[in-house]
């Protein structure tokens, strides 16, 4: 990382004098943050199955129900990156208590909401809360795990991160057939619990001795900025891509981006995130490759549910199991990752889970039928799912690395925006490639059946397969023609994720992070970070910190013209 970053007076300092964690203490940091994120990922997909309970249950609009949903990953998407900044400043522990104990709360409300109301905002208020969470688990490893421990650290975290979602779906799902929808709510509290107290007992503090003052103008910006294009990403599907609440949606977050980087750039060092270093090949290809990374990620499961359900005929919890193999084998490789990233290098590392990715996509729009069934597609899963863990881990380590210790808050939240904004247009971009391919398959399929059935065919495989009992002799030909069209719209779906997968794999292979050398045992990798000499480093104190102070470099070299003379 260049020497252009806020001086070394911004540092991270543990509060309170207490001393480096040993490995007991370090296996009960990783569990607790890791426990409390999966509480945040269980919550986002979670309530997805619970859909039409709540519907029923309070007559809520399909649009009432989406917000319930929505506001959740919209307030936890837009307030990421502040609240990020406020842990470092205050300290990472209190503010993670903080940010659990209100989860908690929200988490029991939403569990006995009254009406649709009421839910909404016990959502909303998780999301918030849960925008604190998130990214102070991921700072908590950075600075509390010292640099040859923190990969693995970081793998195990990015493994939470990238299967829990689907962990949690299963589990939800679970606790939907054999008992109300809203104990799915008891899964997060209980989680809760158990990270409240392993925290309290075991996560060091940490904080930033700041420089300067906080950024609240920028902090407003970019809750406005992310806010924006989220909600557009959101309605879009829903509403149309012309309609004036997407087209408002999208004109105020692409302003408020706009105007947050020339602010940045005008505060430079005092800013909330210094828009310069996504000049660096670390920062920009991390970003980059989770964007494009859980953008897919999340696109197969809007695609692979349907087919087990409407396709297959499969229940909802068993539709949620089958998507374990993928969940299993993507937290493995994350597990698995940072040794392969000290053995070949971390853009090495992610070239191959890229490709692995790719790969997989490849073989799903290939193989996939429907005579062919659940094993028509088990081996591109297996594949995307390795691919995916192969490279999320070494993306989020390069992210965390381009930033110093005292901003890890703001690291680790700008590493979760980029997943949230990668969910979101995975959802709308893939979902509507699969929406138009279908509608574009069954068109010349619906000779025969029906008119009104057939208007009713062209808006789903779900629309048709409740409609077909009503065409009598032509039922069985209209599911069939329904279920052939929806593969045919998700090989179309997957040959463009393949392509998009295609794409990155050729950026992050010329322009991803630099592979780095193995760290010895007990050394810390600051100086590669910022690309300063090891020998340089120790002198300027750029080890403590990972960032020299100014003009640190240039003392050295005079003291050494001085001794050469």
């Amino acid at each position: 990382m260049s020497t252009h970053q806020p001086p070394q007076a911004a540092a991270a300092a543990p509060a309170g004098g207490e001393g480096a964690p040993d490995a007991r203490q370090l296996r009960a940091v990783l569990t607790a943050v890791s426990i409390a994120l999966m509480a945040v990922i269980a919550s986002v997909s979670g309530l997805n199955v619970a859909q039409t309970h709540m519907a029923v249950e309070w007559g809520a609009s399909q649009t009432t129900v989406l917000w319930i949903i929505n506001v959740y990953t919209l307030a936890l998407a837009a307030l990421l990156l502040p609240l990020g900044a406020v842990g470092d400043r205050l300290g990472r522990k209190p503010i993670l208590i903080t940010g659990l104990v209100v989860f908690g709360a929200a988490s029991v409300v939403a569990g006995l909401a009254p009406s649709a109301a009421v839910m909404i905002g016990a959502r909303a208020a998780a999301g918030v809360s849960a925008a604190v969470i998130m990214p102070i688990t991921l700072a908590v490893i950075t600075s509390t795990f010292p640099e040859e421990q923190r990969g693995k650290a970081i793998g195990v975290w990015t493994g939470v991160a990238g299967g829990g979602g689907i962990l949690g779906m299963f589990l939800s799902a679970l606790l939907v057939d054999v008992t109300d929808w809203r104990w799915l709510f008891a899964l997060p509290v209980v989680l809760v619990v158990i990270a409240l107290a392993m925290t309290l007992t075991s996560v060091p503090d940490s904080r930033e001795r700041a420089a300067h003052s906080f950024d609240t103008p920028g902090a407003l910006v970019s809750a406005l900025a992310v806010a924006g294009l989220i909600f557009a990403l959101q309605e879009g599907p829903e509403r149309g891509w012309t309609a004036p609440l997407t087209l408002t949606g999208l004109a105020a977050g692409a302003l408020a981006a706009l105007t947050f980087i020339a602010w940045e750039l005008h505060r430079r060092d005092a800013s909330l995130l210094d828009v310069r270093l996504f000049r660096e090949r670390g920062l920009a290809g991390g970003s980059v490759t989770l964007l494009v990374v859980f953008g897919v990620q999340v696109g197969i499961a809007v695609v692979l549910f349907p087919f087990f359900q409407a396709v297959l005929g499969w229940s909802g919890l068993l539709s949620t199991a089958a998507m374990m193999p993928m969940a299993v084998m993507m937290m493995t490789a994350s597990a698995l990752a940072p040794k392969l990233a000290a053995a070949v290098g971390a853009r090495s590392t992610m070239t191959a889970g890229v490709a692995l990715a790719a790969l997989g996509l490849a073989l799903m729009a290939l193989f996939v039928s429907v005579d062919g069934g659940y094993l028509s597609v088990l081996p591109g899963m297996l594949a995307m799912g390795t691919g995916m863990g192969l490279s999320m881990t070494p993306s989020t380590e390069a992210i965390t690395r381009s930033l110093p210790r005292a901003k890890q808050g703001v690291a680790s939240a700008l590493n979760d925006v980029t997943r949230e904004f990668g969910t979101a247009l995975g959802v709308a971009l893939l979902g509507a490639l699969l929406a138009g391919g279908y509608r574009g398959a069954i068109d010349g399929r619906l000779d025969g059946i029906p008119p009104g059935a057939a208007d009713t065919a062209r808006e789903g495989i779900a629309n048709a397969v409740e409609v077909a009992p009503s065409t009598g002799s032509h039922a069985q030909d209209l599911v069939q023609a329904a279920q052939q069209s929806f593969v045919d719209g998700w090989q179309q779906a997957m040959a463009v994720g393949a392509a998009v997968m295609t794409a990155l794999l050729l950026y992050v292979a010329l322009r991803g992070p630099e592979n780095t050398a193995p760290l010895r045992p007990g050394a810390e990798a600051a100086a590669p970070e910022t690309g300063v000499p090891e020998n340089v480093a120790l002198e300027t104190g750029a080890l403590e910190t990972g960032v020299p102070e100014t003009g640190a470099l240039e003392d050295v070299a005079a003291r050494r013209g001085d001794d050469h003379h």
